[in-house]
């Protein structure tokens, strides 16, 4: 089974939200729901302040929790390792949401029930990327199966102090960090 995932060079990162409001588009969101969200941080203080961006959606986890928690089994992995959500299953339970260390799941009260990225399967299937990757004008996102992201871009950091810890559900993620966003001191705030 290969597992799809995604590659996210912080460096490159300028922190447009375009990969975010791309989304927001594709997926026809209201207002307070977002499957990808950039946010930004600030570490250090004068004369050395340093900011980073984080893009984050759903990582597509090798052992993911909303799916464990989910007792109608809307939510699924997929023989490629998406973590797919089937509406006709949901009854809005949000088990998924209290599960999810990303916090990634979303309860859409006008629904009823949740929602998630699920890498633009649609557009996989068509053979083309999921639509932040695309936006991305820095070309700071990737996706595509993970060794061979990992033979690209090599084993890229995963434990960041500002994400959970990697053992719990092992993410499809890897990260090329600023260095600003690994200190073991870590003392940034959201901004």
């Amino acid at each position: 089974m290969s597992q799809y995932g995604f590659y996210f060079d912080m460096t490159s990162c300028i922190g447009c939200r375009t990969c975010q409001v791309s989304c927001k588009d594709k997926n026809d969101l209201n207002v307070g729901t977002i499957f990808r969200q950039v946010k930004a941080f600030e570490t250090g203080s004068y004369p050395k302040p340093g900011i980073f961006h984080y893009s984050g959606t759903c990582n597509h986890c090798e052992n993911p929790k909303c799916v464990e928690g989910c007792p109608t089994q809307a939510l699924h992995k997929l023989e490629n390792g998406i973590v797919d959500h089937d509406k006709a299953k949901c009854i809005g339970c949000r088990y998924c949401t209290w599960n999810c260390p990303y916090g990634v799941p979303q309860f859409i009260p006008e629904l009823g029930q949740i929602s998630k990225c699920n890498m633009c399967k649609d557009l996989i299937e068509a053979g083309e990327n999921p639509v932040c990757v695309d936006a991305c004008p820095m070309r700071a996102l990737e996706w595509g199966d993970l060794e061979e992201l990992k033979a690209k871009h090599g084993d890229s950091v995963q434990e960041l102090p500002f994400l959970p810890a990697a053992a719990v559900t092992k993410p499809a993620l890897l990260i090329q960090a600023k260095n600003n966003a690994k200190q073991n001191d870590f003392k940034a705030k959201e901004i």
